[in-house]
């Protein structure tokens, strides 16, 4: 091999690498780019459940209580979104996973909406919290969780670590 031969082969394995290191970066800025739209998937989830379309679990469990939308509508169970404040919609419990669901209490976590105009919040924010719900009583013939417990897991929309709503 002369040296032109040898020198073209270097060359070429140099281009080789540099475009291999240019693509690699790429991916990995468009990735990164990405983590803040993964991010604030929460922040720009619906605020109301009116607007979410959730399906439930193919098969309901039978006998467990349900959860109405302020006290209103349609009866679900393991609802995925919960209204707080229903007469401005200004908070909604939202992406809730539960942990336990049962005949007299449920667990699960998720995080809370809040809209800027609610409780003098700069702007729309999310709060990590873990909710309970407890309480079920017969109401118009099913029977309901009456009440939930939110605690916040850090800052909070209106200062306290707890909230208590009553559900129907």
């Amino acid at each position: 091999m002369s040296d032109r031969e040898g020198s073209r082969w270097v060359r070429g394995r140099t281009a080789l690498a540099a475009f291999v290191v240019v693509t690699a970066l790429a991916a990995g800025g468009v990735w990164f780019g990405q983590a803040s739209d993964r991010a604030s998937a929460v922040d720009a989830a619906p605020k109301t459940s009116a607007v979410q379309d959730v399906k439930e679990d193919a098969k309901e469990p039978g006998g467990l209580p349900g959860v109405r939308d302020c006290g209103v509508g349609k009866r679900a169970v393991k609802p995925h979104v919960i209204r707080l404040t229903c007469a401005d919609e200004g908070m909604v419990a939202t992406a809730i996973q539960w942990k336990v669901y049962g005949a007299r209490e449920a667990y699960g976590a998720g995080v809370v909406q809040v809209e800027k105009t609610a409780a003098g919040a700069g702007g729309d924010a999310g709060f990590p919290a873990t909710f309970r719900l407890y309480g079920p009583k017969p109401v118009d013939g099913t029977v309901l969780f009456t009440g939930l417990e939110v605690t916040y897991e850090g800052s909070t929309p209106l200062g306290d670590t707890t909230e208590m709503y009553n559900l129907a």
